[in-house]
């Protein structure tokens, strides 16, 4: 068996460990070391010398330390309280409206999501948070479950961002760039779903009841509790594009921001701190050992030629660069429903990007590489509220045992196609992604 056909056989060994629970981190590592070794004639010396060298490689990427930073960061900003005084502020100012207490949940997970950059975290937090306001004022419980699960999409597309710091680590890119032309994608989509919400109550008015406004001097004083939000993240992201410091420096200076906020509200002790200290080493023991998996399988794929075959395969059929996108986009929505977005980009990235760089969009190859990446997460975004197995579903749906996980599936297709309209429009027109660019 040639290397080209041991690298293809590849994919179902790996979807196979997947669908019998294997971790992913382990499936990938296992068909990287397996295709090593059909490859090498059955040779263990190659592969044990790739162990070696792979394994230090790997981990001594100096912007991989911007990991735990950024993890530590959300866990400080989950500890801060942060998390409810975003929603008072929101809610003070739309609590009012038809449908405003789940607007204010959707503001609120967009401003928690730009100092946490974890989906999971964030549909977590803001739940605990916005789910009993929610029920209070007479919201129905799919659809309450439903715009908290969406809303919690924004901490992974809202800089900054683990999944978008990895995309730029394998595809070699500016993470200051990504960071920045992620922002005006993650705003279009908190409006996306403010306007979803707008029609849903309209077309099931006894889903959302009402309560009553709040006096212009009690919302601005609760806007005003937000401004540790407001100063970390232009901290954060803008200095890290104003060249103050690099992202790994940003996102330590972050850490310690919600870290010393935490601790002057009153959220912070020493047993808060060992969980905290905890909770980043476990997440991020986890995503470097996917990484490392993704690593030794990556690199069987080069060694079998599989992109290349891929790319030049895609080349020589003069196909459309936009069908061929969308493709690969429609590939990412219907994988992501079954898999993690970590894993769905370390896996599939290698093998589409340079397909994706092999094709003629009219922009630079820069550009090209940063818009697929926003593309990219946005669409594994949306495998998180994507039936049956959309991630943050199941996290909110744990939270009201009371409403069966039919009636958030419902809800949450409305919330699904506002992703999809934002996916078409972003696909047509390239410069939304690229606006805040230099040059």
């Amino acid at each position: 068996m040639s290397r080209l056909e041991l690298g293809f056989w590849s994919f179902p060994v790996l979807l196979g460990l997947i669908f019998i629970r294997a971790p992913i981190g382990l499936a990938m590592l296992l068909c990287g070391f397996g295709g090593w070794y059909f490859a090498m004639n059955g040779n263990p010396t190659p592969l044990l010398a790739k162990l070696k060298s792979e394994t230090y490689t790997t981990f001594s990427n100096y912007s991989l330390t911007i990991i735990p930073m950024f993890l530590l960061m959300g866990q400080f900003a989950t500890l801060s309280g942060m998390s409810t005084a975003l929603f008072k502020a929101a809610e003070s100012f739309l609590g009012h409206r038809k449908g405003g207490v789940a607007m204010a949940s959707v503001g609120a997970c967009a401003g928690f999501g730009a100092i946490c950059g974890s989906s999971l975290a964030t549909a977590a937090t803001m739940g605990r948070v916005a789910l009993p306001e929610l029920k209070r004022y007479g919201y129905s419980g799919g659809f309450s479950t439903a715009t908290l699960a969406a809303g919690g999409t924004l901490g992974i597309l809202i800089p900054p961002s683990v999944i978008l710091v990895i995309y730029a680590i394998i595809t070699e890119q500016n993470i200051a760039k990504l960071f920045l032309a992620a922002f005006i994608p993650g705003v279009l989509a908190a409006l996306g779903y403010v306007i979803t919400i707008s029609i849903y109550v309209r077309l099931f008015p006894r889903s959302a009841g009402t309560r009553p406004p709040v006096p212009m001097a009690e919302r601005w004083k609760a806007l005003a509790t937000t401004w540790p939000v407001l100063v970390i993240f232009g901290l954060v992201v803008g200095g890290i594009y104003a060249g103050w410091f690099t992202p790994t420096e940003g996102a330590a200076i972050g850490a310690a921001g919600t870290g010393t906020v935490a601790l002057l509200g009153g959220n912070l002790n020493w047993t808060r701190l060992g969980e905290a200290l905890i909770g980043t080493a476990k997440t991020t023991a986890m995503i470097f050992f996917i990484v490392l998996g993704a690593a030794f399988y990556n690199g069987f794929l080069a060694l079998s030629g599989v992109p290349q075959f891929l790319a030049d395969y895609v080349l020589s059929q003069n196909l459309s660069p936009i069908l061929v996108l969308s493709v690969i986009l429609v590939f990412y929505l219907i994988f992501g429903c079954v898999m993690d977005s970590l894993s769905m980009i370390l896996l599939t990235v290698p093998i589409f990007f340079p397909v994706i760089s092999a094709l003629d969009f009219g922009m630079s190859p820069e550009h090209v590489a940063i818009w697929f990446g926003i593309l990219v997460l946005i669409v594994v975004e949306v495998g998180l509220i994507t039936p049956p197995v959309g991630m943050n579903l199941f996290i909110i749906n744990a939270m009201d045992r009371e409403t069966p996980i039919t009636q958030t599936y419902k809800a949450v297709m409305f919330f699904v196609g506002s992703d999809i309209v934002r996916v078409i429009i972003l696909v047509m027109f390239p410069a939304i992604t690229l606006f805040l660019l230099p040059g």
